[in-house]
């Protein structure tokens, strides 16, 4: 199990890595860097209240803050790396304009997911001292029900956000930038393959996610 899931999480981020390192190389042909190029296309599709700023957490894009988040290599540097990965967050950014359900969707899970962690780290930390004192096996085993309730909801967040992703990139990032004369059609092919290394990552992620919540489920059974 440990070796089927460091196969299926770690090996597509190795690649994922390697390709965006690929085309991370500085191009003085490029006119702006990715804050430039984020903040134009937000400014292009009416969303000036939409900031951008940098992050150490990861390029992402925040539906409650209304900002988007580039790493500083993203932010300031001008690469076709930079400019895609620009694109996809403000991608994002239209997604929530027009209401894009599956988004909506993710975010109120997301919020519940935090409310249960909390939740979950309490009881997990309080029953086993109550199931020693009281010498209740069953208050083990509830905890282990909340633990595994707690990993269900983090796997559905995994599968809600593929879509979220793939529509993102996909349907929104890479029509803007080929329809709007943005990269040429050598570096709307590397485009595309920076946009489907970062999918497989949500894709392994989701993989590896729900592997480990069949094997929590497999040990409750037992």
């Amino acid at each position: 199990m440990i070796l089927i899931l460091a196969v299926v999480f770690i090996g597509p981020q190795i690649w994922v890595k390697r390709v965006f390192a690929q085309y991370r190389n500085n191009r003085e042909d490029f006119p702006g860097t990715g804050y430039e190029l984020a903040r134009h296309l937000l400014d292009r599709f009416n969303l000036q209240n939409v900031k951008v700023e940098t992050t150490e957490l990861g390029d992402h894009y925040d539906p409650l803050s209304k900002v988007v988040r580039l790493t500083q290599d993203n932010f300031g540097g001008k690469s076709l790396t930079a400019a895609t990965v620009a694109a996809h967050e403000v991608g994002h950014a239209l997604q929530d304009q027009a209401r894009y359900q599956p988004l909506i969707e993710r975010t109120r899970l997301v919020r519940v997911a935090q409310g249960a962690e909390k939740v979950g780290s309490f009881l997990m930390l309080g029953i086993p001292i109550v199931a020693g004192i009281t010498r209740t096996p069953a208050a083990g085993l509830f905890v282990l029900f909340v633990g595994v309730a707690t990993m269900g909801i983090g796997t559905l967040i995994h599968f809600l956000t593929l879509p979220v992703e793939w529509d993102a990139s996909f349907n929104r990032a890479l029509p803007v930038l080929e329809k709007g004369g943005y990269l040429s059609r050598e570096d709307l092919y590397g485009a595309r393959r920076i946009l489907k290394a970062a999918a497989l990552t949500y894709v392994a992620g989701s993989l590896a996610s729900l592997l480990n919540l069949w094997r929590w489920i497999a040990i409750m059974r037992r």
